[in-house]
């Protein structure tokens, strides 16, 4: 049976909400998004973050608003932007308003954390009249005292308990554009977390785990719980959460994606661990390759394996294959056919332009209808 053949995922079945122009839920495909760590009341560096998330693949962004100041700024960064931004609130039920207002496609905040009902109901209006959605954020760090009280500590069915009390009073408000996350900084717990709530709601589900840590241990960290529940068939929209350059971020939440069959976007790179067979240094070349196609976003694979043990076989299934022969005559591959050799000199140049060659024909052919 052909591999891609297992890659089906059947998707929980949720309702379709709006951020911005960018669908979440439903049929919608499965958004990537970050946050920015520049202040939000610096138009500027704030937008020049946006656009450096969005170059990396980013469908939405999020910003803090802890203040008058950042959201002042916030109408320029959204008319700034070329995706959807997502305002995080915390509290600040006037900040709320203020983003809204300011063209937010989301707010991040509880309903129950920002005043009584006459304040709520103030912030729905302005989302509703706004067109602006709403996540409702509930975080393992920082649970409602009353459910610490009663269950001694963060657990799921805490978690689940929070988000659907946040939920309730929106949806007895009539207000039903709202997704969903349940985050924790455990990996175990934030996962048990979103299956349990996925049996009791169908908005759209966020997902993440916070405060994950730095790139190495945040992004295993992030593929093993959200990708564990996106197999399952679980979330909507993704951030993998870094102590890194949000770029980073992106980068990681893509990769899950591509490796679940979830979404073809950019360079894929099958490449061998390296051994002694190695006919070129395999990991420095890995490393550029990486970099330098960082920016291509048209799907394509790409195999470079050191040495013929199985070079061969997966150039077969790639659309450029490069194969270590030895003695600096490596073959390349096009569609799986051998078509030409190469020697040690140049070959991540070689091989960059043979995919920026690639993808300019894709590009004409669609163009060209």
């Amino acid at each position: 049976m052909d591999s891609k053949s297992f890659r089906h995922i059947s998707r929980r079945e949720t309702r379709k909400i709006n951020v911005g122009d960018v669908s979440v839920g439903g049929d919608s495909p499965i958004s990537i998004q970050s946050m920015t760590n520049t202040l939000t009341s610096d138009p500027i560096a704030t937008s020049d973050q946006i656009s450096a998330l969005v170059e990396a693949g980013a469908d939405l962004v999020r910003v803090s608003c802890p203040d008058k100041e950042s959201t002042k700024s916030l109408s320029q960064i959204v008319n700034n932007s070329p995706v959807p931004i997502i305002a995080d609130i915390h509290f600040h039920y006037r900040r709320a308003i203020e983003a809204a207002d300011a063209g937010a496609g989301c707010l991040r905040l509880n309903p129950g954390n920002i005043g009584g009902k006459d304040r709520v109901f103030e912030v729905i209006s302005a989302a509703k009249a706004n067109e602006c959605s709403i996540r409702i954020g509930v975080n393992g760090g920082s649970l409602e005292k009353p459910l610490l009280d009663k269950y001694g500590s963060p657990c799921p069915e805490a978690l689940v308990e929070s988000a659907m009390n946040h939920s309730k009073i929106l949806d007895d408000e009539g207000f039903f554009n709202y997704k969903i996350s349940v985050k924790s900084s455990d990996m175990m717990l934030t996962a048990e977390s979103y299956r349990q709530l996925s049996l009791v709601t169908d908005a759209p589900l966020h997902l993440g785990i916070t405060e994950a840590g730095g790139q190495r241990s945040g992004t295993i960290k992030s593929a093993l719980g959200i990708g564990s529940l996106l197999w399952e068939g679980i979330g909507d929209t993704i951030r993998v959460s870094l102590a890194m350059d949000p770029v980073e971020e992106i980068y990681a939440a893509n990769e899950i994606l591509k490796s679940l069959g979830l979404r073809r976007n950019g360079v894929t790179i099958i490449a061998c661990p390296s051994c002694a067979r190695e006919a070129f240094p395999v990991i420095r070349t890995i490393k550029e390759l990486e970099d330098r196609l960082a920016h291509i976003r048209t799907p394509l694979t790409v195999s470079v394996l050191g040495c013929v043990v199985n070079g061969p076989g997966e150039a077969k299934h790639a659309d450029i294959g490069l194969t270590g022969g030895g003695k600096g005559n490596h073959m390349v591959y096009l569609s799986g056919v051998a078509d030409h050799r190469i020697d040690d000199d140049g070959i991540v140049d070689h091989v960059v332009s043979m995919v920026e060659n690639k993808v300019a024909d894709i590009e004409l052919k669609n163009d060209q209808g």
